[in-house]
């Protein structure tokens, strides 16, 4: 069972602090430390710098699979996603440089009080469903109102992004100017990269000084798998192993092409089973307490409690979820420091609610709306287990 925690490191040991040397070695100025022990000027000279995520790759994980594969043998070290541990969370911090509590997404279902609506932030619509932002009226680059990564570097900045993703308004409200390059497959990923890679032609030659170039890469099929038939199932070890035979083909092709490679992770997986689920269904005491449905994420869940239901909301959780969940204020979580340093975005006290559902092992938190499916997910994540929160950096120089 998974038992041991890890608090996210922003200081110097995180996601975070990768993005703030990825930022400053392409001429940006970042408030946030940068990755300790990386070497800055090595990133700043290399023409190309690419940063390719591989959605749902823990550490842990993958050393257990592949001690001696092509990441392993690449991996600069361990470090520590934000939290909560998942994408809505991570991405965001990959694409602007802040932490999740300045950019204020707080997990795939959050609560935007400005709009009176709880919605799946990636996706870009209302839980019940419907149309998505810019389809309601509302603009996602006022909504979102964080800047952009490739507005903040200064050099060229390319997106190589999932073509069903790729013109999403979540998407385009991270932009910023960066030129966008969608792909179909994980070998149109790389090779859409290696075109970008070498030099633009000028007037029918190519240019004598080569273009500097960031390029982030998004990866989403290990996590699909994962949350389909498990993280540790023979589906998601093959295609850990298509990712490193892909990975390996465009080393070799992207030589003499002055490029430093990083590959990263958002976050990592653990896989539950049915017995692990606590559904709300079984428990109406707790849900009378709630204004909304749980936000957040099964294993870092977000509750707006009735003001006059507080103390009988504690009550509940310690009594009946008793050692299968932890209860913390939600200002207490601020206060720890789990969602890294501020200054805060101003509607987070909406984004996070009044208190945080940590599942302790491998339980989850279900709540299910009615018309609404049940999720039938194997591999989760979200929470503080070592699984979930630490991913494996890796450097490459083809």
């Amino acid at each position: 069972m998974e038992t041991k925690h890890t608090t996210p490191d922003y200081s110097g040991g995180g996601l975070l602090n990768l993005m703030s040397s990825l930022i400053q070695a392409r001429g940006g100025r970042c408030e946030h430390p940068p990755l300790t022990g990386l070497a800055l000027d090595d990133l700043t000279c290399a023409t190309n710098l690419v940063l390719l995520i591989v959605d749902g790759l823990g550490a842990n994980w993958l050393e257990r699979h592949a001690p001696d594969g092509l990441l392993s043998r690449g991996r600069w070290g361990v470090i520590s996603s934000v939290f909560p541990s998942t994408t809505a969370a991570a991405i965001p911090t990959v694409l602007t440089g802040l932490s999740p509590l300045q950019h204020g997404l707080t997990g795939w279902f959050t609560y935007f009080g400005e709009l009176g609506s709880v919605l799946a932030v990636l996706p870009g619509r209302p839980r019940y469903g419907g149309v998505s932002y810019r389809a309601a009226g509302i603009d996602p680059l006022r909504l979102f109102t964080h800047r952009s990564i490739f507005d903040r570097i200064d050099t060229r900045g390319l997106a190589v992004s999932p073509r069903f993703i790729a013109y999403s308004d979540f998407n385009r409200a991270h932009q910023g100017r960066g030129e966008l390059r969608p792909f179909e497959s994980l070998t149109e990923m790389f090779q859409q990269t290696l075109r970008a890679l070498r030099p633009r032609r000028r007037w029918g030659r190519p240019s004598a000084t080569p273009e500097r170039n960031y390029l982030y890469l998004y990866w989403p099929e290990l996590d699909r798998i994962g949350h389909e038939h498990g993280i540790e199932s023979a589906a998601a070890l093959a295609h850990l192993t298509e990712i490193e035979q892909a990975l390996e083909s465009f080393l070799i092709a992207a030589a003499g092409t002055d490029t430093v490679l990083l590959v990263c992770a958002d976050h990592g997986q653990i896989d539950t089973r049915p017995e692990d689920i606590i559904d709300l269904a079984h428990h109406p005491e707790l849900v009378e307490c709630l204004t909304l449905p749980l936000c957040g994420e099964p294993r870092a869940a977000w509750a707006h409690v009735r003001a006059d239901c507080a103390r009988r909301f504690e009550s509940y959780c310690i009594s009946e979820l008793g050692d299968a969940v932890a209860l913390m204020p939600s200002s207490q979580v601020i206060e720890a420091g789990l969602l890294g340093p501020g200054p805060a975005h101003p509607r987070i006290h909406d984004r996070v609610g009044d208190y945080c559902l940590l599942p302790n092992a491998r339980y989850v938190l279900r709540q299910t709306l009615p018309f609404e499916d049940p999720p039938t997910h194997v591999g989760v994540h979200g929470g503080l287990s070592d699984s979930e929160i630490q991913v494996p950096l890796c450097l490459f120089r083809p």
